[in-house]
């Protein structure tokens, strides 16, 4: 169980779509890319399900970009892959915030979606 490239670009290929869809300003969208039960945390209360994840990033101010770095990946299953990430949110009024992020990412169908997210601050 440690870091292979399959799992990286798997965690990229979900991970793009959730920073184009960030970067963008368009909470749907991303939350398009979460299962319908995801469990999210952000940096506020935690919620259950994509409209959780639609009103946490309508709140998020516009020009919030991110950067993400995969630190580690695991595969504790078939059709999961655990990813842990660092992530860079940049504003355009404030200095930037540097945070770690859990995911888990299932797969359904032919593709795959983020069905856990926690955010963490080490400051």
């Amino acid at each position: 169980m440690t870091t292979t490239t399959e799992d990286t670009v798997i965690l990229g290929e979900v991970l793009d779509r959730w920073k184009a869809a960030v970067d963008a300003h368009q909470p749907e969208r991303v939350a398009a890319q979460f299962t319908e039960d995801a469990v999210f945390q952000g940096l506020h209360p935690y919620a259950v399900g994509r409209q959780g994840v639609t009103d946490y990033y309508a709140s998020q101010p516009l020009g919030l970009k991110a950067v993400y770095r995969v630190l580690e990946t695991r595969r504790p299953a078939d059709g999961v892959v655990l990813g842990y990430l660092a992530v860079e949110f940049s504003f355009t009024d404030r200095p930037p915030l540097d945070v770690k992020l859990s995911v888990l990412v299932t797969r359904e169908g032919e593709d795959w979606y983020i069905s856990h997210y926690q955010v963490s601050r080490l400051d």
